[in-house]
């Protein structure tokens, strides 16, 4: 999903993208420099990780691991530049989810966060893991806008999974990293790497994965985003003002970024700038 396809349809979900990478992959994209430095404003990114482990080291936020389950929140608001401030563990396969979240007016050029939560710290209903917002009395640590939901959740071979999106939460869908799922009976099958959406009724949702293998996938519900999405190459804004006071910030970052030099930590990492 992208903000120029179904991110405009299922705001305030505006990008999604399934990584996967083993080994040799990881060593491959290790000798040609890794994921790149590169900028957001006027959105937030929710990295989850589905299988494998990655490492994190912040001066602000100490050192851990973000193994299935935990979390990398990152509110860009006015401008930040990022995309090393995680590594990948030593682990036969890294897999996972990255979602932008379209931030309100109030935010979208406001203060920049950045927040590591490692699995133990994430709060579970039944087989879900809240990773967003509150589900079955369970509220994620993650300090996102009111109004979103985003669960990610495993089901065993066969297992049901019923959601109930809250009152307003007239935005649905759902991705699979692993296994295969239904969404009743006369829908088709779902398998890895597809991404279900749902109308805008507001609906029960039902899941269940298939009689031959468990199923890992996220689901997001939410309230809509009420403005239109003005673009730029990493940012996702409310207006074309708006967007360009963003655009602007990440300029005058990269300067700085470009006169600190070297910013890596001890274990490889480099630190979100903002």
């Amino acid at each position: 999903m992208s903000p120029s396809d179904l991110g405009e349809y299922l705001k305030p979900f505006v990008f999604l993208d399934l990584f996967r990478a083993d080994q040799a992959t990881q060593r491959a994209m290790e000798a040609r420099g890794g994921m790149p430095i590169h900028p957001h404003s006027g959105v937030a990114t929710v990295t989850v990780i589905t299988e494998g482990r990655m490492r994190f080291e912040d001066p602000e936020a100490g050192k851990g691991t973000i193994g299935y389950g935990g979390v990398e929140w990152m509110r860009a608001g006015g401008g930040v530049w990022h995309g090393k401030e995680m590594t990948t563990d030593d682990v036969p396969l890294i897999e996972g989810f990255q979602l932008w979240l379209a931030l309100p007016e109030a935010l979208e050029n406001g203060p920049s966060e950045s927040r590591y939560i490692e699995a133990a710290d994430m709060p579970q209903t039944g087989p879900a893991r809240v990773i967003v917002g509150e589900y079955n009395g369970v509220r994620s640590p993650v300090p996102a806008p009111e109004g979103i939901n985003y669960l990610l959740v495993t089901l065993a071979a066969g297992e049901t999974f019923t959601y109930a999106p809250p009152a307003g939460h007239t935005v649905g869908w759902l991705a699979l990293a692993q296994g295969a799922i239904r969404t009743g009976a006369s829908q088709p099958r779902a398998v890895a790497g597809d991404m279900v959406v749902f109308d805008d009724s507001g609906a029960t949702i039902q899941v269940q994965a298939s009689d031959d293998a468990p199923a890992v996938f996220v689901l997001g519900s939410a309230v809509p985003h009420p403005h239109p999405l003005h673009l730029g190459n990493y940012s996702v804004h409310t207006s074309a003002k708006a967007l360009e006071t963003g655009e602007n910030r990440i300029k005058e970052l990269g300067r700085t970024l470009k006169a600190l030099g070297d910013r890596r930590t001890a274990s490889g990492t480099v630190p979100v700038l903002r």
